[in-house]
């Protein structure tokens, strides 16, 4: 690579130590492979930086959270961890148009500063998070509920590996677009016009990111990362419940940028409460170009349909997806899906929700399963995963909102005379943190007409097994739920070449993933970076991917200038 001028010796220093780096990332998203810049597991990382993590959190409980900004006019911050306790951190509050106005005069100084220089402050923020990650593992858990285990690697190696991709789409983007060309252009015996041509590569402006509670990192770093390294400032709204993890990259991203030369409030924290929310106030603030957002799909349509002046990357809720046909090992399969159903309580985008099952039953193992054999096969699944509590704490996490208690309890309820509770939801004692949110999944069987009750979104350890006619209902009702509701995810279980293929149609019909036949310890709920689009940007749950090109060319405009060309600039 061959930079432009970079009069920044710090910049050009670190472009020159990640660019090995970025050139794997780039070659990466063109192959789809498997490959990831950092390592997943927390042995990889210094052993000192482990052991210390956990005080290192405790000592930011109850304390001012300190960050570059405006002036501050208040503090705000009221997280409770799903295990039990009070946070007690206050982080700034900073009057909304003072912050955009402050952002806004810094967008011509970060334009100029060029691609390399900003993608070089990126990759450095990035190998400081990744150094940083057993304290953000510490501050995902205590504000989401994730289990230790994903809160370090869902929050720590694996969101910086989406960082990472962002960056080099990003990169590869602009990089499609040469700075400047001699035109020539034959004009026959009047010789040749020439215009030497320039191109520059223009933010849009400033990019709010509004981010959800229970992933606040994996999330957001895509859009953020993004947007800044193709030029724009960037506000971080975090959802009042999981602020922490947002803060701490905030504070590293204000650090590089200070060492870098650069106003480090080109990144900044608008802390909100549930009482007096921020986001529709920034949201629509015509300053505000770009807004990434994931959360509710009321919240989201709503961002669509206003927020006029800004291009809008949304990620809302889903239908996420299971028809059963056929298999061939019927133990593996229900291994595969009570797994599924039980990590991290139903918490995830990709979660499995509703599960299509014929009432004359499947095909496995040469015999014919009724319903009731393959719903109890998935209880008896469910049940070995969280016989033992203190085990089962270690996927399942703890429930991030009491508000998802409410609804366990209002889903029970509803099917009442209609349907059937196939395994109820119960309370574990967690063995570190007794007053622990910690519920297990919550499995009820419905009949096809029940589409008022099983075809939306139930967030949480809620799923439905629903009693088809014959696996054409079950494709048909997916289709009709998939067009109106979305998904994200979408997995096919059969042993038929054609029934196979109906489902590849229907899955690019809808427009959403399909994972065929998982019976091994590969999920359906799982992403993998590099590999995987996250979203297809095709139906109601998303209108964007995580990452394509397309989530990062709207990010930035290419402007030109052109001039006849003299003997100078041929």
């Amino acid at each position: 690579m061959s930079p432009d001028a970079m009069t920044n010796c710090q910049t050009t220093l670190w472009f020159s130590r990640y660019s090995p780096l970025l050139d794997q990332a780039i070659k990466a998203i063109h192959q789809r492979g498997y490959w990831a810049p950092f390592p997943e597991h927390p042995k990889a990382y210094p052993a000192e930086s482990l052991a210390s993590a956990a005080a290192e959190f405790q000592t930011l409980l109850g304390q001012p959270f300190k960050l570059q900004g405006v002036e501050e006019i208040g503090r705000a911050g009221q997280e409770q961890s799903p295990y039990g306790f009070a946070l007690g951190i206050h982080y700034p509050q900073y009057d909304p148009d003072t912050l955009l106005a402050t952002q806004q005069s810094l967008i011509g100084g970060w334009r100029d500063a060029g691609p390399h220089a900003r993608v070089a402050v990126a990759m450095e923020a990035i190998h400081r998070l990744n150094t940083l990650s057993p304290l953000m593992a510490q501050a995902v858990q205590h504000t989401t509920g994730q289990s230790a285990n994903m809160a370090f690697q869902a929050g720590g190696p694996h969101a910086q590996d989406r960082a990472v991709e962002a960056v080099a789409y990003s990169w590869d983007a602009m990089m499609e677009i040469p700075q400047s060309v001699l035109w020539q252009k034959p004009m026959g015996k009047r010789g040749q016009l020439s215009l030497t041509k320039h191109w520059h590569i223009v933010p849009r402006g400033i990019s709010l990111s509004i981010a959800c509670c229970t992933f606040p990192t994996w999330n957001t770093y895509p859009g953020l990362f993004a947007s800044l390294v193709t030029g724009n400032p960037v506000v971080i709204k975090p959802h009042p419940d999981s602020i922490l993890p947002l803060a701490l990259t905030v504070r590293v991203l204000q650090e590089v940028l200070t060492e870098a030369g650069y106003d480090p409030r080109l990144v900044m924290l608008a802390v909100d409460t549930r009482a007096a929310p921020l986001a529709a106030r920034l949201a629509t603030d015509p300053r505000v170009r770009l807004i990434d957002f994931t959360g509710s799909s009321h919240f989201g349509n709503w961002l669509e349909q206003h927020a006029h002046q800004a291009e809008v990357f949304t990620e809302k809720a889903g239908l996420n997806t299971v028809i059963i046909d056929s298999m061939t090992d019927i133990t593996a399969v229900a291994g595969n899906l009570g797994f599924s159903l039980s990590l991290y309580s139903g918490q995830m985008c990709t979660s499995p929700q509703v599960i299509y099952i014929p009432a004359s039953g499947v095909t496995a193992e040469d015999k014919c399963w009724s319903f009731e054999q393959v719903a109890d096969a998935l209880v008896s699944s469910i049940t070995q995963w969280i016989a033992d509590p203190s085990q089962a704490c270690g996927f399942l996490g703890a429930i991030q909102s009491e508000d998802t208690l409410v609804r366990i309890q209002q889903c029970r309820e509803a099917i009442t005379g209609r349907g059937s509770v196939l395994l109820d939801s119960k309370s574990l004692i967690h063995p570190d943190f007794p007053a622990a949110r910690v519920q297990t999944p919550l499995l009820l069987a419905l009949a096809s007409q029940d589409q008022d009750l099983y075809g939306k979104e139930q967030f949480g350890p809620i799923a439905y097994l629903v009693r088809t006619r014959d696996t054409a209902e079950s494709l048909s009702l997916a289709r009709q739920t998939l067009s109106a509701q979305g998904a994200i995810a979408l997995a096919i279980y059969t042993t038929r070449d054609d029934v196979l293929a109906q489902a590849e149609n229907l899955a690019q019909d809808v427009a959403v993933s399909l994972s065929i036949n998982l019976d091994g310890s590969f999920y359906m709920n799982q992403s993998a970076t590099f590999s995987d689009f996250h979203g297809s940007g095709g139906n109601p749950a998303a209108n964007t991917s995580l990452t394509d090109r397309g989530f990062v060319s709207r990010r930035f405009v290419v402007i030109q200038s052109r001039r006849p060309a003299t003997a100078a600039t041929d």
